[in-house]
């Protein structure tokens, strides 16, 4: 629940304990735009004011499943100056993500590291309740095999954001929404699953 700002105030708190986290990012969108009417704090600029704040561990970020609209012609061009992975939808489309996960398993090695998902990473086929849908998203299967990938990592936190049940009177995002946070769960140190 909440917009995506919530995990600006949530990744200060976490790296005042853990120092910068390496941070799992699924997303339609970078969310590291630098104003929106005037403001620095909204929905779309939480990972630039982390940058900034030196929070993230740069060379330790992937955000998955970007696309979709932006109101800057190289959306994705500022992730990569600072060093992030940014890995597109069309990669993603038709196929396992399992050999991707591998590698971010590698990539993030044994330090702390955040769970950041959008629902929007979706496609909105599947989770249209959002505010932001951006078509040719995500299956609720790669979901599963992206979080499910981050078992055995350090995961200090994790959040999902974006979830807006009114605009999805089948409740299906929210269900979605639900499950993939349970699944969250399940991929936290320590935890025991069968």
């Amino acid at each position: 629940g909440g917009d995506h700002t919530i995990t600006y105030p949530i990744l200060q708190a976490v790296a005042a304990k853990h120092g910068p986290v390496g941070l799992v990012h699924v997303d339609a969108h970078t969310d590291t735009g630098d104003t929106a009417l005037g403001e620095k704090i909204y929905h779309g600029t939480p990972f630039r004011r982390c940058v900034e704040q030196g929070l993230l561990d740069c060379g330790r970020v992937v955000q998955i499943g970007i696309r979709g609209s932006s109101y800057d012609p190289d959306p994705c061009g500022y992730s990569r100056q600072q060093g992030f992975r940014v890995v597109p939808a069309e990669e993603c489309w038709m196929k396992s993500l399992e050999p991707l996960m591998g590698e971010v398993r590698a990539q993030m090695g044994d330090k702390p590291v955040y769970i950041s998902f959008d629902i929007d990473g979706l496609d909105p086929a599947y989770a249209p309740g959002t505010g932001t849908p951006e078509i040719a998203g995500l299956t609720p299967a790669q979901a599963l095999e992206i979080i499910r990938g981050c078992k055995g990592l350090n995961i200090v936190g994790c959040d999902l954001v974006e979830v807006a049940p009114m605009y999805d009177v089948s409740g299906n995002t929210a269900l979605l929404g639900a499950n993939l946070l349970f699944e969250m769960l399940c991929v936290l140190p320590g935890v025991k699953t069968l």
